[in-house]
């Protein structure tokens, strides 16, 4: 029976969680993802975890935030007037927001801490600087 080696294409389903147990992500309840081992596009944790497993095995694999979305950085803290938000918007704590970068990208962002006149947005994703625990299960090695 064939075992995930570098750039095979496989498909998974898992469900990802915090430290606490909290579920952040799941595809139990859709199509399981389809990706290339060492291709980037998911964190390098995961595909390191992925290696000679075979299908329909299932495993449970500890991401350190190192592995995974990184420390979040502070540098990526911005404090913005809240006389620069739509008048619509009334902040508060978690709240996600969208900016428009200068090339037309977009960013997301998360609003950290609201003050009389401003706001702080964090850009950091939000998973930077947690481990990650993620439950899966091969479905398929094309």
């Amino acid at each position: 029976m064939s075992q995930v080696k570098q750039n095979d294409t496989v498909k998974i389903h898992y469900t990802g969680k915090l430290n606490d147990g909290q579920v952040f992500d799941s595809s139990l309840e859709r199509e399981p993802i389809e990706f290339t081992v060492g291709g980037g596009q998911i964190i390098p944790g995961l595909e390191k975890g992925l290696i000679d497993m075979k299908v329909n095995e299932k495993k449970t694999i500890q991401i350190p935030q190192d592995e995974a979305y990184g420390e979040a950085k502070d540098e990526l803290f911005m404090e913005v007037p809240k006389s620069q938000l739509p008048q619509e918007i009334q902040p508060e704590v978690g709240m996600g927001l969208v900016s428009k970068n200068p090339d037309g990208t977009e960013r997301q962002l998360r609003v950290a801490e609201v003050k009389e006149e401003a706001i702080v947005v964090d850009a950091n994703h939000p998973l930077a600087g947690k481990d990650l625990t993620f439950e899966v299960e091969l479905v398929e090695i094309k």
